[in-house]
């Protein structure tokens, strides 16, 4: 792993997009278990409360794990730094793992494809790889990153 000591040229930090805050997804669970509750209430002191009780219980466990998965989820990202000398993208996975690519931006290139599986799959191809950049970000965003990134080789 080489370390650069100067300043980069670009320095990115991308991530998927998250249209609420932690705290907001908890609001929004105990709203909705609420919400899950209340055509329980009326059948309260039944046995049709009883019979209804594990089906509640059940989404709203169901409910609440899937907002924890997601939540781990959304702590995928990518970092992109590139200097004069190298380029350097650090993946960090849901699952903590970190991976690693780097090469030399005087033989780095940046492609656009639109034959692959999703909108404009942009990647970067050097040092004998290909990897992909930013795959869960919108078409837009990724053609505004190619041209971005294409800007900064020219000046590397």
């Amino acid at each position: 792993m080489i370390v650069q000591t100067r300043d980069p040229i670009l320095s990115l930090t991308l991530w998927p997009h998250q249209s609420l805050t932690p705290q907001g997804l908890e609001i929004m669970s105990w709203i909705i278990g609420l919400g899950l509750a209340i055509p329980v209430l009326p059948f309260i002191g039944t046995p049709v409360f009883w019979g209804l009780l594990p089906f509640v219980v059940g989404a709203f466990a169901l409910f609440r794990y899937m907002i924890r998965r997601n939540r781990k989820a959304r702590s995928l990202r990518e970092e992109l730094t590139l200097w004069p000398d190298l380029i350097r993208v650090e993946r960090y996975d849901p699952d903590g793992t970190m991976r690693d690519w780097q090469a030399n931006p005087y033989w780095v290139s940046v492609h656009l494809r639109e034959d692959a599986p999703i909108e404009q799959y942009l990647t970067l191809k050097g040092a004998g790889r290909e990897i992909e950049l930013g795959a869960f970000l919108t078409p837009e965003e990724r053609v505004a990153l190619a041209e971005e990134l294409r800007r900064a080789l020219a000046r590397a």
